[in-house]
Parts: C-alpha cells; sequence; structure tokens
C-alpha cells in the first residue's frame, strides 16, 4: 500500500489538435489542384517532458494556435498529388517548431474524394519520432560497417 506517486511534473503528455479544416489545392488529378477542396487535419503530439506541467506557462508546451497556423501555411505552400507527401511537409514544419515534442502524428482526411464508389473520406496518417543525434550516428555507423 505504500506506493508511490511520481512527483507532480513527470509524465508522458499527449497534445492534440484534432477537425482542423483548411481549404486546399491537392489532387492526384489537374481539376482538383485547380478548384481545391477542404482537407481535415488531425494532428497529435507526444512530450517525453512537458514543463507546463509545473509552470502553467504556454511557452512551455504546444500552443495550439499556432499549430493551426504552422499547418494551415504548410497545407497552401504549394499544391501537391498526395496526401502523403502533404502529411510529411506538415510533420517536418511542425517538428521544427516545436522541439519538445518526441513524436508528431499528422493525419489528413479528404471528404468526399472523387472516386468511383462513394465513401464517407479517405485518409493518410504519418508519425515522425524525432531521431536522437546520438543514436542516429552509432545507427549510421553500424550501416556502415555492414
Amino acid at each position: 500500500m505504500n506506493e508511490r506517486l511520481p512527483d507532480s511534473g513527470e509524465g508522458n503528455v499527449t497534445v492534440e489538435v484534432t477537425g482542423l479544416s483548411v481549404y486546399t489545392y491537392h489532387g492526384a488529378d489537374e481539376a482538383e489542384r485547380k478548384i481545391g477542396q477542404r482537407l481535415s487535419f488531425d494532428i497529435s503530439f507526444e512530450l517525453e517532458h512537458c514543463d507546463a506541467i509545473l509552470t502553467d506557462r504556454l511557452e512551455d508546451t504546444v500552443d495550439y494556435d499556432e499549430v493551426c497556423n504552422i499547418v494551415t501555411l504548410a497545407a497552401n505552400e504549394r499544391s501537391l498529388k498526395t496526401l502523403e507527401r502533404l502529411c510529411d511537409m506538415v510533420a517536418e514544419r511542425l517538428f521544427e517548431r516545436f522541439t519538445t515534442a518526441q513524436e508528431v502524428t499528422v493525419r489528413i482526411a479528404k471528404p468526399s474524394p472523387p472516386v468511383t464508389l462513394p465513401v464517407d473520406e479517405v485518409a493518410v496518417e504519418l508519425t515522425k519520432e524525432r531521431v536522437d543525434e546520438e543514436e542516429e550516428r552509432t545507427s549510421e555507423a553500424e550501416d556502415d560497417e555492414l
């Protein structure tokens, strides 16, 4: 019965922004890229250490409004053919800004896509993990030995 609870400030934190709707010009065919359509973005961050637990300061965590602005800017930077590429671009921008995130997941859904059979949506989800520089050097050295 003498279990010790973690000190305040310990524990992983997940920050999510779901259902961000952005009008974009992406798609496999030219008409999609010309006319455009709304895409729905779901973003999730995994933070191993989140100082905001203790400090209650916005700058010590992921700012939702800033996430929305970064996603919107990245989504409208240029027209792409695949959601896969767009997911990667968005994830890269978010990793650049939120350096405390260990992992970011980007899910992009295209409601009512132009396909031959009726579907509610198509979606692509991509997860990126931050690689520790020391781990990366070790991995590269191991690859070189092979």
